[in-house]
């Protein structure tokens, strides 16, 4: 057996946190099955109970493998790398391939443990009169391997080339996201006239594995007005995957038997040091010059948010712009959509698809900021040198949310044009845009602060970043999950008080978004998250006064 799957396995068995997936996990299937098992002893013969089952099993293990599996692989090579023990890896009788190897049977390991948890609640799909669906729950185990060795692979991929568990983690998650929404998108908007169009949009849009877990669970057919995904999702999937997950794998096996440890960088040449015409074109070029040398740091400025924001990779103004171009061009890109009435959609439909983009990105990309804000310095040895500076608690904890809630803030503030043009079409939709931005602003509260307390409550930032996106799927995805049942099984009453919890629905349903503007959500929503907000932050306080003591 490989030495290094037993390691990497065993490591991942002892953590903390681990147990809590495991039995969260396997007390979720439990509950599922319970709320779709028939009343007094009462089968239902057409099976839509066993359907039920299947389908919220299918969209929870989805969720949960896009949001906890990333963290793990995108920190096992760089961890090694920071810690010392890539050079003793290397140097070992074991080859590259078998390094490798090791470290994907680790965590595929970790996967298949995680996903037997789940077979006896995916069984009582059989016990409830099976499902009416080709494939029922092997095709979908099926899928969700394919998925979780193309997750596996993405994330050592970008782990053997990353400075820094941060910037893997950032990197992993970006990556994981585009290949999920980004086909989906391209299938949507590609016209279908022309045949060759047609195939090509339905390849594009099986490069993501949600059409194929549609189709497995019976919604094949699901998408926007007029679109479909059609037959052969599965096989298409499934090949692509599998195509790009043998790419990145020799990829990675190639570069790490060649990249040198100690990696030489190209110093370059700063703009202060070029000459006086250089500067001038640089100026004119350049809204924000990356190889200028930044000022001094001013008394009046907390050291810890510029160090954060100087050495982390999208903290700097260059990328930070070019995050919040992107955003802002696609919010417009939605907004234009709906004043020219292309594609039959209507202002509900887009302000829908704006919540839920910037959604997503809160619930992918905050996470990744803010949970390594305290375990990063730990798992690097740096937190040390912070207690030895004259800095106090206080001054390092407001250092480290800052730099968090910047980007986060500019992120919000990114779509905005958005919202303006919907405003200008629909003039009285500018209240609900207030009630919108205001969820919104309360969501992005509350996970850096769960991501700010995890951060404090775990040494190791994958661990954080984990359990983070645990948190945020259980309360944001969630309730989701239930509203997918609602009539059947579960009653009106039922999924708005279960709804109540989530931001995201509080959302939705101040933008009118068709299947969420007949619950009630707000202002209690409010006060839920608000005050869940402030317990964290009293907590946050607390582990970094506790942190900050001497040894």
């Amino acid at each position: 057996m490989n030495p290094i799957v037993r390691r990497e396995l065993l490591d991942l068995l002892r953590a903390r946190g681990t147990v809590v997936i495991l039995v969260g996990c396997a007390l979720v299937t439990g509950i599922l099955v319970l709320t779709h098992w028939p009343a007094g002893g009462v089968g239902d013969l057409g099976g839509s109970a066993a359907l039920g089952v299947l389908r919220a099993l299918g969209y929870g293990l989805l969720t949960g493998l896009l949001l906890v599996l990333p963290a793990f692989p995108a920190s096992a090579i760089v961890r090694e790398r920071m810690r010392g023990t890539l050079a003793l890896l290397l140097n070992s009788p074991m080859t590259p391939s078998a390094i490798y190897a090791g470290k994907l049977g680790g965590i595929l390991g970790f996967t298949a443990i995680l996903l037997l948890l789940t077979v006896p609640g995916a069984a009582a799909s059989y016990a409830l009169g099976g499902s009416t669906v080709t494939g029922g729950v092997g095709l979908l185990y099926a899928v969700l391997a394919a998925l979780a060795v193309q997750i596996a692979t993405i994330g050592l991929f970008v782990s053997g080339r990353a400075q820094g568990t941060d910037s893997a983690l950032r990197t992993t998650y970006g990556v994981v996201l585009t290949l999920t929404v980004l086909p989906l998108t391209a299938h949507w908007l590609l016209p279908r006239d022309n045949p060759v169009l047609a195939g090509l949009a339905a390849w594009l849009g099986c490069l993501s594995p949600v059409p194929a877990v549609l189709e497995v669970v019976g919604h094949g057919r699901v998408g926007l007005p007029g679109e479909s995904y059609g037959g052969g999702a599965v096989t298409r999937y499934v090949c692509l995957a599998l195509a790009i997950s043998s790419l990145l794998a020799g990829a990675a096996i190639r570069s790490l038997g060649r990249v040198p440890l100690d990696r030489a960088r190209a110093a370059g040449v700063m703009t202060n040091d070029r000459s006086a015409g250089a500067r001038a074109v640089r100026r004119v070029l350049f809204l924000v010059d990356p190889n200028r040398r930044s000022r001094g740091t001013s008394r009046l400025v907390n050291p810890v948010l510029v160090k954060e924001l100087r050495t982390r990779r999208f903290g700097r103004a260059h990328w930070t712009l070019r995050l919040l171009a992107g955003t802002a061009v696609l919010s417009l890109a939605l907004s234009y959509i709906a004043a020219s009435g292309a594609l039959g959609w209507g202002t509900e439909v887009i302000g829908g698809a704006l919540v839920l983009m910037q959604s997503a990105l809160l619930v992918l990309f905050v996470p990744s900021l803010s949970a390594g804000l305290i375990s990063a310095e730990r798992e690097g040895g740096t937190w040390q040198l912070l207690r030895t500076t004259p800095l106090s608690a206080g001054a390092i904890l407001r250092g480290k949310l800052m730099s968090a809630v910047w980007p986060v803030l500019l992120l919000l503030c990114a779509t905005m044009p958005g919202y303006v043009v919907l405003a200008t079409v629909q003039p009285e939709t500018a209240s609900q845009i207030g009630r919108v931005l205001a969820c919104l602003g309360s969501m992005a509260v509350f996970a850096v602060m769960v991501g700010a307390v995890a951060s404090s409550l775990f040494r190791s930032t994958a661990a954080a970043t984990a359990a983070s996106y645990l948190v945020l799927a259980l309360v944001c995805i969630a309730p989701l999950l239930v509203w997918l049942g609602r009539e059947a099984p579960f009653s009106h009453r039922a999924v708005e008080v279960v709804l109540m919890i989530d931001p995201v629905a509080a959302a939705l349903s101040a933008a009118n978004t068709p299947g969420f503007s007949r619950y009630d959500l707000l202002p209690f929503n409010w006060w839920v998250i608000g005050g869940t907000s402030l317990v964290l932050f009293l907590v946050l306080i607390v582990r970094t006064r506790r942190l900050y003591r001497p040894d």
